[in-house]
């Protein structure tokens, strides 16, 4: 029977988690699968806190660097978080020989060259499948599932935080902070939620996905991110009229002129197969030039889906063989490649715009003769009852525009003397 000893480094929800499973599920892995996986350090900064799983105080320890140097241990899970610390422990366990399996996608996003070559160098396992999509196995469906595809598309839901946000103001028409206040109640959300609700978790996922789908490095900095701290309950419920729902997309994909990669709230339309994802979940739709799309979907966060990928990576390292890895020629594909994204300012977009305005004679008038003057044509209106010298809403939904045009019209319209407030701006998505 193949024995894998694991350096844990984190006895986080997620740690907890892992260690739970690994702990209830050992006979069943040693019989169905012929791999005994045991835990036989855990580094952890707060040994003593109360938490629901009780290791033996033999295990625990404050030095995870010992841990990464322990020559008794087969392969690291990284489950700390951060960049700086991981990033140093992850590599120094690489040169100490161990395999690493990371739910780290901030430092994989941010750092993934570096660390890649070197486990490369090294010939040493380094799997991230639960860096994206909590318990769904999109990372091997990529690099296996899909081997045949050339992937030109990728929409996703891969933020269980600001879905369950977003569904809450949909389904039961609750404002922004009452409903992160609710997924921070339930676990959902962080005390600091800042990474969720300004997109930048997904955008860290994204860089993984298309490093994988697309063959290249898709710079985290290069990949244009907005959050959802800016959508109203008016918005939802003008989305709703129109037959839209609003969810944060990350999406990357090809173009005629290049590659696009943005993290924005979107609107969908209710027929679009992501628009029904709700609560925390995730989904990621990918389309393949040989399958057409195909739809991953679970739940994208919490400690068991979270543990059942890093399982199913401990299991593949072991079924491998500890000895090390053949040359993973998927992923070494990406390295030294660097994929440009166009700037957000050259995508072809609809757009949702919502103006507050003074209820007078020609304002829509003005308002489409500046869309007009930049190219930019007007599919749908509404336009609330009259409330005369009062400041109403005033909704469009334009025709495909470049988003610089689009830009430059709505600085000229936010100086007109009848708009009240800043404009409001939401790309959609048909497809």
């Amino acid at each position: 029977m193949k024995k894998i000893h694991i350096g844990l480094l984190g006895l986080g929800q997620i740690g907890g988690g892992l260690y739970e499973i690994l702990h209830a599920k050992k006979a069943l892995f040693a019989r169905q699968l012929g791999v005994s996986l045991e835990i036989r350090r855990i580094a952890e900064k707060f040994p003593n806190r109360k938490r629901k799983v009780r290791p033996p105080k033999s295990l625990m320890t404050k030095d995870a660097f010992s841990v990464v140097r322990d020559p008794s241990i087969d392969v690291i899970v990284e489950l700390i978080g951060g960049t700086r610390v991981a990033r140093e422990l992850i590599k120094e366990a690489l040169r100490n020989g161990k395999h690493v399996v990371t739910a780290n996608k901030a430092l994989l996003a941010e750092y993934g060259d570096e660390i890649f070559e070197l486990a490369h160098r090294k010939r040493r396992w380094l799997c991230f499948e639960a860096s994206v999509g909590g318990g769904i196995p999109c990372i091997k469906a990529l690099r296996e599932g899909l081997i045949a595809n050339r992937i030109d598309s990728i929409h996703a839901i891969i933020n269980g935080t600001t879905n369950y946000i977003l569904t809450q103001m949909t389904t039961r028409g609750t404002g922004f902070a009452a409903a992160l206040a609710e997924a921070q109640h339930h676990g959902y959300a962080e005390a600091d939620p800042t990474l969720d609700i300004q997109g930048i978790d997904a955008a860290h996922k994204l860089a993984i996905l298309a490093r994988l789908a697309f063959g290249g490095k898709v710079r985290f900095k290069d990949i244009h991110c907005e959050g959802i701290t800016q959508i109203s309950s008016e918005d939802i419920a003008f989305a709703k009229e129109f037959g839209y729902t609003i969810k944060l997309l990350a999406i990357a994909k090809k173009t005629k002129d290049g590659m696009e990669a943005r993290v924005q709230p979107t609107l969908l339309p209710n027929s679009h197969i992501l628009a029904s994802v709700n609560g925390s979940f995730n989904a990621i739709l990918m389309r393949g030039d040989e399958t057409g799309d195909v739809l991953f979907y679970g739940r994208g966060a919490g400690p068991h889906p979270t543990a059942s990928a890093i399982i199913a990576d401990l299991v593949d390292i072991a079924k491998a063989g500890v000895a090390g890895p053949a040359e993973d020629r998927f992923l070494m594909r990406a390295l030294g490649k660097t994929i440009p994204v166009k700037s957000i300012a050259s995508i072809l977009s609809r757009y949702y715009l919502r103006f507050h305005v003074i209820d007078q004679p020609r304002v829509l008038a003005g308002i489409s003769k500046i869309l007009g003057n930049h190219g930019i044509s007007i599919s749908d209106v509404i336009q609330r009852e009259r409330s005369a010298g009062r400041a109403v809403p005033l909704i469009l939904l334009t025709h495909d525009a470049h988003e610089k045009d689009l830009r430059a019209a709505i600085r000229e319209i936010d100086r007109l003397p009848y708009v009240r407030s800043r404009s409001q701006v939401i790309r959609i998505e048909e497809a």
